[in-house]
């Protein structure tokens, strides 16, 4: 759809009753009438192509110039132009919370309420009939953002030190919301459900088409529950891996072979997460050799397309990554050197980047543990305490609590290969001074 946007027709006020620039929930301008009554038609014609058209360019060319800084227009001011489907209600709100969180600040309240969608929408997928064809960058996004909005909850409600009396009261009042076995049971129930892990036997076995038809339905029928319980599995490695723990995280990635190109793939955000989390999960676990192995592949990769990407929203994320999975190569790098395992090309962008610190972090006395350390904060994922705050007081912030523990545990490793270091040096320099006649 070449859509004609009026980027004069802004969801602005200026009346006494909301004040300068104030946002009217409810004021839908007629760019965003075309923008949702267009897209629902697409959806209910499964048209794959002008779905993904609008999704990725559309909606992102309307949130630049419309709502740059305030949210949307509500979900009741535009269902009457999607005849109040419930389905697509869901959706929208979906992306309408993604945006929020995107360019402005939660309310405590709005976290709650994108929870309430999120379960809601997954319900239907679950357990309704949902006959669509979604793109799916879409459907990646759904879960990287569910993962993400678990991430920030976890996180604000760990800064307990200046919580204001009405949010202490939200936070008692709805405790399940992003509980940590509610998120996990919705991720696995879409592993489960959508019977995925039997669908990748069987097209090893050459019984069933997923990865050559990159998971869409070509037959008539909908792609939504396969492909997000395909993504869930790289959902259940992340969250797992914000929790500290590893081994589950990659008991969860198992069924994707990712020595192969898959769906997971074919999202440059999903392929970009799921090597990032499988590296870094195998770096604490001191697999060193597989976590070099996968971060170069994708190091290499990025470095290849990345220009293809400069026009995505998400290419700044894209670049960000990049930088982080330099930081974990060059730790995994110092603790076990592989060096034949890394491209000419990473190995150059590497030397560029941390060459110098690399040759200090041999040394293993304390300026290279404080480089560890630095590299490790720099690159790790926002760790999470999943459990609930206490609400006596004296009320105290823990967000930093996890990610210490991780820290710990990583110098911990690092001290050990330290140590090893130090043994392998010395029984070389014994056996090179042993007299040869007296062997």
């Amino acid at each position: 759809m070449a859509a004609s946007y009026d980027y004069e027709d802004a969801p602005f006020r200026h009346d006494e009753e909301t004040g300068p620039l104030g946002y009217d929930p409810n004021f839908v301008p007629d760019s965003v009438k075309s923008f949702v009554t267009h897209l629902y038609r697409h959806i209910r014609e499964k048209n794959v192509y002008e779905i993904h058209q609008m999704y990725e360019t559309s909606f992102q060319t309307l949130s630049d110039h419309l709502f740059k800084d305030t949210p949307w227009p509500s979900v009741d001011a535009v269902a009457n132009y999607v005849d109040n489907d419930h389905v697509f209600c869901l959706l929208y709100r979906e992306m309408w919370f993604r945006h929020l969180y995107a360019r402005l600040s939660p309310t405590l309240k709005q976290r709650i309420d994108s929870w309430d969608n999120y379960c809601s929408l997954f319900q239907v997928v679950l357990h309704g009939v949902v006959n669509m064809q979604l793109p799916n960058q879409w459907l990646w996004d759904m879960v990287d953002e569910f993962v993400y909005q678990f991430q920030s909850f976890c996180q604000y409600r760990a800064k307990m030190k200046n919580k204001t009396e009405q949010e202490i009261a939200l936070l008692r009042q709805f405790d399940q919301a992003w509980n940590v076995y509610g998120v996990l049971n919705f991720l696995q129930a879409l592993v489960e459900k959508s019977s995925i892990i039997q669908i990748l036997e069987h097209e090893k076995e050459g019984i069933e088409q997923f990865t050559a038809t990159d998971g869409y339905d070509y037959s008539g029928g909908s792609n939504v529950l396969k492909v997000l319980g395909y993504f869930s599995m790289v959902g259940l490695l992340r969250v797992h891996c914000l929790l500290g723990d590893y081994h589950t995280g990659l008991k969860c990635l198992l069924p994707i072979d990712i020595s192969q190109q898959g769906v997971y793939t074919s999202v440059i955000g999903s392929h970009i997460a799921t090597i990032y989390h499988y590296g870094f999960a195998n770096l604490m676990l001191r697999r060193y050799v597989d976590a070099i192995r996968e971060f170069n592949k994708i190091l290499l990769y990025i470095y290849k397309t990345k220009q293809y990407h400069q026009k995505s929203s998400q290419y700044e994320q894209i670049l960000k990554k990049n930088e982080q999975m330099y930081a974990l190569l060059a730790s995994c790098l110092s603790l076990c050197p592989q060096v034949k395992l890394v491209d000419e090309t990473v190995n150059a962008q590497l030397r560029e980047k941390y060459g110098e610190k690399m040759a200090r972090m041999q040394r293993y006395d304390d300026e290279a543990f404080s480089l560890y350390d630095e590299l490790f904060s720099y690159a790790c994922p926002k760790f999470i305490t999943p459990s609930a705050p206490s609400f006596e007081e004296p009320l105290v912030n823990y967000n930093q609590d996890a990610y210490r523990l991780q820290l710990k545990l990583f110098l911990y490793e690092v001290k050990q290969q330290q140590l090893l270091s130090g043994v392998r040096t010395f029984l070389k320099g014994v056996f090179y001074s042993i007299p040869w006649e007296a062997c």
